[in-house]
């Protein structure tokens, strides 16, 4: 049997910009992360760090869409360069900040510039469906996206912590900021597979967001972001609270990995069922796993509960993209993903909140029934958006576009 992922990658110019893609969007998982290491030993103050942390975070998730959607207008070339550079210099600008004791409103100023950093996986994506519209290879592409989507998340925010604190405080973020300079200029001089700039017609002008199937798809996916930054904080509390602090990290790999290898399994298959069915039954998967970690009361069930419940996040992931390919306009498709990427990082930074919060009042273990609630709301949204997300058969010669606004 033909490997299915070697033959996406047959595609001219295919390796190339899924390698750059790959070493520039690591910064979403390190530069949060690696605010939060730099700041806290060089100013010692976890509130201040976690301050300049979500401030980038939640300053880029409500500006990477606006970004997106010049990039549709305009093309990548012509805004991810001036986008990078900016966020690029207001990198160094808050490295330099910290480093040298600059005033406080410096750390808060240049981590705003920095959050003009535009969205990787989009213009990824944006790729992929460029060369695949309407093929079956595209939902092999978009599986392999989502696995180094994993990737990114499993490795960057583990290499910005370990530079910070083997090197010296600014390595995680040095390091960061140099893989968006040389991974981001690598993606855009590919010029061969940068998607053409399609003119804006009927059906396709103000936001993506305005098209009910891409609100409720980001609607559904901020609580999906909310399951897994939940369990992230809730794995962190329950070991430190049976005594092995030091396996959450190996746990919170073990549920990464589920996703991961059910992920490849996915991408390799060429499945039938509507993708709206599809992303339905994920999503049911994941809020049933959600009540498992409840049960475990030792690490190695926990871990194996973890493994459980993670194992349908990728399938998530993949067939959320691909409805949105179906129903986004080609000329506004890389903000479509932009606003679904915003919203797991929304539900991420909520998750982890809420999250802290209940283990802080009602105990490490309570904390996982953020994750129930929260897989419940995205079950109940998909359920309910069943009509606004059914796309029309489509063939090996395309689909066109199935345009539903918002009421």
């Amino acid at each position: 049997m033909q490997n299915p992922y070697s033959e996406i990658f047959r595609a001219p110019g295919a390796k190339g910009f899924a390698a750059a893609g790959f070493v520039a969007r690591l910064p979403i998982a390190m530069a949060p992360i690696g605010i939060v290491a730099m700041l806290s030993q060089t100013r010692g103050e976890y509130w201040l760090a976690g301050a300049v942390s979500a401030t980038f975070a939640l300053a880029n998730a409500f500006v990477a869409p606006q970004i997106s959607r010049l990039v549709d207008r305009l093309g990548q070339a012509r805004i991810a360069m001036p986008t990078t550079i900016i966020s690029v210099l207001a990198f160094a600008v808050l490295i330099a900040a910290a480093n040298r004791d600059w005033p406080v409103w410096t750390l808060f100023v240049s981590a705003l510039l920095a959050a003009a950093m535009p969205s990787m996986p989009a213009m990824v994506r944006a790729r992929w469906t460029e060369i695949f519209r309407g093929r079956p290879q595209m939902n092999t592409a978009f599986a392999f996206e989502s696995a180094a989507d994993e990737l990114v998340y499993i490795a960057g925010a583990s290499l910005s912590v370990g530079l910070s604190a083997a090197l010296f405080p600014e390595a995680g973020m040095l390091a960061s900021t140099l893989f968006l300079a040389f991974g981001s200029t690598a993606f855009i001089l590919q010029r061969l597979t940068e998607p053409q700039v399609r003119p804006v017609q009927h059906g396709s002008r103000g936001s993506a967001i305005r098209l009910r199937s891409v609100q409720v798809i980001t609607f559904a996916l901020i609580f999906i972001g909310a399951t897994f930054a939940t369990t992230e904080v809730s794995t962190v509390a329950i070991t430190k609270e049976l005594g092995q602090p030091g396996v959450a990290s190996l746990v919170i790999s073990v549920y990464a990995l589920g996703s991961f290898v059910l992920g490849i399994i996915v991408g390799a298959l060429n499945l039938r069922a509507p993708l709206q069915r599809q992303l339905a039954i994920a999503i049911a998967i994941i809020a049933v796993s959600t009540l498992l970690p409840l049960t475990a009361g030792t690490v190695p069930l926990l871990a194996l509960t973890v493994f459980v419940s993670g194992v349908a996040i990728s399938p998530t992931f993949i067939t959320a993209f691909g409805l949105i390919e179906r129903h986004v306009p080609e000329a506004m498709l890389t903000e479509g993903i932009t606003w679904v990427t915003t919203g797991i990082g929304i539900g991420m930074a909520l998750g982890s909140f809420a999250a802290g919060a209940v283990v802080d009042a009602f105990g490490a273990q309570n904390g996982f029934w953020v994750s129930v609630a929260a897989g419940a709301i995205a079950l109940v949204t998909v359920l309910l958006g069943q009509r606004s997300l059914a796309t029309p058969e489509c063939d090996l010669n395309g689909c066109e576009a199935g345009i539903v606004p918002a009421e």
